[in-house]
């Protein structure tokens, strides 16, 4: 894997994260049983619903290595940073980062932000322009991916970002390591990935916001 960093001035992706704007989302209690296939195929299921790592899902499914750039990394104290309620489960003060995934020729297939203890991050991100997974997987550390959130919705700027039209799905899930929250993660996937999993299959009418 290689990494690139770019300055938190990105053009199509400026100082603040960016959320989706949900047309449908669901809790704990939608991912626990899933979703019907009609409004989500089983292959995006296991991507957006199962707790294995995104880097290497996106490495398997395109066959090639997934790189990085880091495009924000920012204090941001103990502001909640409108992000989900979840944030106040890792300690302060925190430190956010910003990524994309994307293919060697430069097609982005996912962005994601993360919140971390600013004062162990260090710890977890000795080199901060890594993927997350490669990261920890070089530490050893055991960790359980805990998916709390799904959403279906907008987001200019991610629109933008991606080159394709929404809207888009995302997710947010905690790492818990040694029964401790360790990060907090909003991902969202970008639906050039249908080119490898197939339609979305999306009802909207199947749930409500």
């Amino acid at each position: 894997m290689t990494a690139t960093f770019t300055p938190t001035n990105n053009s199509t992706l400026p100082t603040g994260w960016h959320r989706l704007t949900p047309i449908w989302q669901g809790g704990e209690e939608v991912i626990k049983h899933s979703l019907p296939h009609t409004q989500l195929a089983p292959a995006w299921q296991l991507l957006l619903l199962g707790d294995g790592s995104p880097t290497r899902h996106l490495e398997l499914l395109t066959g090639e290595p997934t790189e990085v750039d880091v495009i924000d990394m920012s204090l941001i104290g103990l502001d909640l940073d409108s992000a989900p309620d979840l944030i106040q489960s890792v300690p302060g003060p925190r430190l956010r980062r910003q990524v994309w995934l994307r293919t060697p020729s430069g097609q982005r297939l996912a962005y994601a932000t993360s919140w971390w203890e600013a004062s162990h991050v260090d710890e977890y991100l000795e080199n901060r322009s890594l993927p997350i997974w490669a990261s920890l997987a070089r530490l050893r550390t055991e960790l359980y991916r805990d998916v709390r959130g799904i959403y279906y919705g907008d987001s200019d700027a991610l629109q933008s970002g991606f080159g394709v039209d929404g809207p888009f799905w995302g997710r947010h899930y905690l790492f818990w390591h040694h029964g401790q929250p360790l990060t907090l993660i909003y991902e969202v996937f970008s639906p050039y990935l249908t080119k490898y999993l197939g339609s979305m299959q999306l009802n909207s009418s199947n749930g409500n916001v």
